[in-house]
């Protein structure tokens, strides 16, 4: 069906020049980059219900101002970086949820406007989300990969998304929770070469991404990639996350990043985390000790968790 067409530059701005320098400052200098944690779990603590379709988006449409308080939890935990609530905001997404499909590029937009709002005045960057695919069909698939779409059609759903993203001007992106090596190679294809990005896997176990490759694949996807300034994982079972970490840097020497959920697993029927969770804060040593750069939190990890682990990284 042909090649997907890159997102090209549409100008060179202040976020396009500072936002590098200040990400290749935090890689550069000593010690760990904190990360936020989840943000929906931060606001159902807050008292959000997000038993939407939409999920966080929702909320973002709703009251954009409690997405801001969420972030602000994270900064005031100690978070240097926080992640927007764009993860399942696309046009596809919100035509089947029933919206206008013109709205989601408002709410990507306004994603990126709300983390803004919670950093303003400190050195906090903002990473835009960049969800799968199958985060829209709102039953788990994100979990599994293997969409029965072609790398081409992956690559033409994320191109519309990352040029909004873009035009947003975030400091970096945060391509996340890819279950599949065809779904990296699809993103790397339209990702801009002019904004950087990490780029974030979630796996099954302690070696293979959910659709069944090796973890070693999705590194070597990202390998010379211009835009891509460090890998990792995400929203995986933090007992699997040293043994990934250890296979990522037996091949790369780009820095690690990792931020699994709380443990349990996800129930797609009821939109909640199961069974019990391991805090992310007494694992995050190990994860230090096998590479990891950059530290967090995924689904189930609430900003008094992100401050806790903070406090473990530092120690």
């Amino acid at each position: 069906m042909g090649r997907a067409i890159q997102v090209a530059p549409t100008g060179v701005g202040p976020c396009d020049i500072m936002a590098p320098m200040r990400l290749s400052g935090l890689l550069a200098a000593p010690g760990i980059i904190v990360i936020d944690g989840g943000l929906s779990t931060q606001l159902e603590v807050m008292g959000h219900d997000l038993r939407d379709p939409l999920w966080t988006a929702r909320t973002l449409l709703d009251d954009p101002g409690a997405v801001t308080d969420a972030h602000r939890a994270f900064v005031a935990a100690g978070a240097q970086v926080v992640i927007t609530t764009s993860y399942q905001v696309s046009r596809q997404g919100f035509a089947e949820a029933g919206l206008d499909p013109r709205r989601a590029d408002d709410a990507l937009m306004a994603s990126v406007q709300a983390a803004r709002a919670a950093v303003a005045g400190s050195e906090v960057l903002v990473a835009a989300s960049v969800g799968p695919y199958g985060a829209i069909s709102h039953d788990g698939a994100e979990y599994r990969g293997n969409y029965g779409r072609t790398e081409y059609q992956l690559a033409q759903f994320h191109a519309e998304r990352l040029d909004v993203l873009r035009a947003a001007e975030p400091d970096l992106l945060a391509i996340e929770t890819i279950p599949d090596v065809v779904e990296v190679r699809a993103l790397l294809s339209v990702l801009p070469t002019d904004l950087p990005a990490w780029v974030s896997v979630t796996a099954s176990d302690g070696s293979h991404l959910r659709a069944g490759q090796p973890i070693e694949e999705a590194v070597a996807a990202c390998a010379g990639h211009p835009a891509v300034v460090a890998v990792g994982i995400n929203c995986t079972e933090p007992e699997h996350v040293p043994g990934l970490l250890q296979r990522m840097a037996d091949v790369t020497d780009l820095p690690l990043i990792a931020y699994p959920n709380a443990g349990g697993s996800w129930d797609a029927a009821i939109r909640r985390w199961i069974e019990p969770r391991q805090p992310v804060e007494e694992a995050v040593r190990e994860w230090i000790d096998r590479g990891a750069r950059i530290v967090g939190g995924c689904c189930g990890t609430d900003a008094r968790a992100i401050g806790r682990l903070a406090h473990a990284a530092a120690a």
